[in-house]
């Protein structure tokens, strides 16, 4: 089906992901599934609007300190956000409530999946070429850069990503929608998740933490507040990820022995997961201090730990996200994509949220609009 925006889409009673190499029978899979087995009620749009606004405001709250060390990361959670001077320091030349490229190109996700009325991935790479090259993108990273720069020139969506070793978070950190638009079709989540990071990132490093951050996303939607199980979300991501890459997978799993071990003994094996060598970005970074760096290894797994240790409290997830330091407006943002989804609009701050904005556009009621948008067109069709 063709709209008239010339989104191709599937008939959105299908649900179904564009095909792609490899993903048909997946694709009918889920379909008879989706026959066979009792129609779901969609994701309450409470929980969708935590998600969102839930990812906005921690990349909001990291942004100040991005990119510097883990102690002046710990005395900002200290002397700033666990006091009353939450949000009374910005980010020359922002004002606090500036959001960054981490949630603009979610945003963008959801942009595309309400204009298409499902998930695709060739209408997507065209609105992250547009936003790059229009001069919209705050904090851009630079793998993203050179893909969107690629997709402006014509390249194709599937060929456009940067290859390994760039094994950015560029993907994962704006991979939460796909845990919206599929939070019960496992098979095409995945597939999803991988879509979707490979318009920028081609290593399979980055491609897993796409799905990682999506499935977390799904996982916490599926469960409600309180059903919560720590040691099944861990089993289910590495389950999900293991066939992507299996380092990585193996990484995941040592959540359940880091869980139990306190933040400063848990960052400093995580900050050197994964191998770095010839990463991109990394000499942004503070060197002399551990802290959680771009690289998609050690900042999923931070953001995965963050919400994990504290599931119950938003802000005290994001914080805990923000105090490891180096590139916290992306952590925390992934992880209050995670802890909103989980917990629902009324958990975070509503004062902070109500400042959020992107450059004076895109404020809260624009983003709560934006996902009032989206659950309308889920609830047309069969919910995923």
């Amino acid at each position: 089906m063709l709209l008239p925006d010339g989104c191709m889409v599937f008939p959105s009673q299908l649900r179904l992901v564009p095909a792609s190499g490899g993903t048909m029978f997946a694709e009918w899979f889920d379909l008879w599934l989706s026959l066979v087995l009792p129609i779901r009620p969609p994701p309450d749009t409470d929980r969708l609007a935590g998600s969102l606004i839930g990812q906005c405001l921690g990349d909001a709250v990291g942004f100040v300190v991005e990119g510097y060390s883990r102690e002046i990361c710990q005395e900002y959670v200290d002397e700033i956000l666990l006091t009353d001077k939450a949000g009374t320091i910005g980010r020359s030349p922002h004002a606090f409530g500036q959001y960054t490229d981490d949630s603009q190109l979610a945003r963008t996700l959801i942009e595309s999946y309400v204009a298409c009325r499902g998930f695709n991935p060739g209408d997507y790479a065209r609105r992250i070429a547009e936003l790059f090259s229009e001069q919209r993108v705050v904090g851009r990273g630079r793998a993203s850069t050179a893909a969107a720069v690629r997709l402006a020139r014509g390249v194709p969506w599937r060929e456009a990503g940067v290859p390994a070793p760039y094994a950015g978070n560029g993907a994962a950190m704006r991979a939460a929608p796909i845990g919206w638009m599929f939070p019960h079709r496992q098979t095409t989540l995945i597939q999803a998740a991988q879509d979707q990071a490979r318009i920028t990132h081609t290593d399979p490093r980055a491609v897993a933490g796409s799905v990682a951050i999506a499935g977390a996303v799904a996982l916490a939607l599926r469960a409600g507040h309180g059903r919560l199980k720590r040691d099944v979300v861990i089993d289910t991501l590495v389950r999900w990820v293991r066939p992507i890459e299996p380092l990585f997978a193996a990484d995941l799993e040592q959540l359940h022995t880091l869980l139990s071990r306190d933040p400063a003994d848990a960052h400093w094996l995580i900050s050197r997961a994964g191998s770095k060598s010839g990463e991109a970005d990394t000499h942004r970074w503070p060197t002399d201090t551990d802290t959680i760096s771009p690289y998609v290894v050690p900042s999923v797994l931070w953001s995965l730990y963050s919400f994990l240790r504290a599931p119950d409290d938003y802000w005290r997830a994001v914080c805990l996200a923000v105090s490891g330091g180096g590139d916290t407006d992306t952590t925390a943002a992934m992880t209050g994509a995670i802890s909103g989804a989980y917990l629902g609009l009324d958990a975070i701050p509503r004062p902070l949220a109500l400042r959020l904005n992107d450059c004076g556009t895109w404020d809260f009621e624009s983003l709560c609009g934006l996902v009032d948008a989206f659950s309308a067109v889920q609830s047309r069709g069969l919910v995923s």
